[in-house]
């Protein structure tokens, strides 16, 4: 049951990215969606998205890995 959470869990930005991706290439090859007022807000929007999910994607891995402990902190 946990291993369902986590997949949907990630599904989720998974997919927001992907809507970011589309939104930038539909800016660099002139396709502009009406509910933005601008492209270069239509791309902004997208590498926000973009951005966003990768960083919850990677935090979760992250959080999974120190919660089992295979990340060590590094000394200095």
């Amino acid at each position: 049951m946990g291993r369902i959470i986590a997949f949907l869990l990630l599904l989720i930005p998974g997919v927001l990215s992907v809507i970011g991706i589309k939104l930038m290439r539909d800016t660099l090859f002139n396709e502009f969606h009406p509910i933005f007022l601008h492209t270069s807000i239509q791309f902004i929007v997208g590498l926000i998205l973009l951005v966003g999910g990768f960083m919850f994607i990677g935090g979760f891995i992250v959080h999974r890995d120190r919660k089992k402990n295979l990340i060590t902190k590094e000394k200095k």
